[in-house]
């Protein structure tokens, strides 16, 4: 069954046309800013890949792709891609991007198990996004320092918009972003769940970057899940604000460097998955033939939902939702696209 909050009073400021102008220039500004920050060239990507490459992501392991056959490629078996995590690290080699340089591309996914809700949606929309760096910048200071960049790109997004838009608060967000491991949130509130964990600290704090996911905490419990052969769990994390319409924390971007030949057995080890070495992906990294990255995705209709201030995904990208939602959402005065 599906989730839904419906906020009281809620009304949108903008009409579903007036909302498709907003959502170009939202998108515009922080694209542009985005490329500026992180000295990165825009590169086209692919919608679907191949099914036994090892390029997808597999996200917590247990999702399916939507998949489908090729009948012009013997044994042409391709999904959907659930986001380019591992692809763009084949792409920095394929271009040739330097260290200090890297590309970002629209990412369009699929996600069929996803639990649809305010802010999740089948459908995907993201600025996918990876930088080459040096092995010796595999570290928390060339994160942070990352995260400050694309916070930078926000704050700057957050400005133009209030410019033209007088419901949007000109500084809302924070001037500078809270840094916070998952085993300090957990220490902090060790009663609360993890997602309670998240909206708290992000009441308080408004901004704020939640480092080291995927591995286990002191409890034995993990804070959220990753995948375990792109994010290094010791150097990733998500950036998440304080979203005042539904009063929640809002993930905008998962994130991190990504991992090396010994994070990447480790951590195939750990989830008890360790035959994924043997894939083409994983065979090049562990070969030494893709170049240490950093990376991540942000999402481009949460970026427009949450600058626009709505109260639901829908109103700022096409999907397909369940019935009952789209009559809640009619009669909240909620329009879905």
């Amino acid at each position: 069954m599906y989730k839904l909050m419906l906020p009281d009073g809620y009304k949108s400021v903008l009409t579903p046309r007036q909302t498709q102008l907003a959502i170009k220039k939202v998108k515009d500004f922080f694209e542009r800013d985005l490329a500026i920050q992180l000295n990165l060239t825009r590169v086209s990507a692919p919608l679907f890949v191949g099914s036994d490459s090892g390029i997808n992501d597999t996200l917590n392991g247990v999702e399916r792709p939507v998949s489908f056959d090729i009948k012009d490629i013997d044994n042409g078996n391709a999904e959907i891609v659930h986001s380019l995590a591992k692809w763009k690290r084949l792409a920095l080699k394929q271009y040739g991007f330097e260290a200090g340089e890297g590309l970002y591309t629209d990412m369009n996914a699929i996600r069929r198990d996803e639990d649809t809700d305010n802010i999740h949606s089948v459908f995907v929309d993201q600025w996918d996004w990876e930088k080459h760096i040096e092995k010796s910048d595999r570290n928390r200071e060339t994160l942070h320092n990352t995260v400050r960049s694309i916070y930078r790109a926000l704050r700057h997004t957050e400005r133009y918009i209030a410019d033209d838009y007088a419901f949007v608060e000109r500084n809302f967000l924070p001037d500078k972003i809270t840094f916070v491991t998952t085993q300090e949130l957990e220490d902090m509130f060790p009663d609360l769940t993890p997602k309670e964990r998240e909206n708290r600290i992000a009441r308080e704090k408004k901004a704020v970057f939640i480092e080291k996911i995927g591995g286990a905490l002191k409890s034995g419990q993990i804070h959220d899940g990753r995948a375990p052969d792109y994010d290094d769990w010791e150097l990733n994390g998500d950036i998440v604000v304080y979203y005042p319409v539904l009063d929640i924390a809002f993930e905008l971007s998962s994130m991190g460097i990504r991992v090396d030949e010994d994070s990447l057995l480790k951590q195939l080890e750990i989830r008890g998955c360790s035959e994924r070495k043997n894939l083409p992906f994983h065979r090049a990294l562990l070969n030494g033939e893709l170049p240490y990255s950093i990376g991540g995705g942000i999402g481009q209709s949460r970026i427009c939902m949450y600058f626009l201030r709505k109260a639901h995904i829908g109103e700022v990208q096409s999907s397909m939702w369940p019935e009952g939602m789209i009559i809640e959402c009619k009669k909240a005065g909620i329009e879905l696209l």
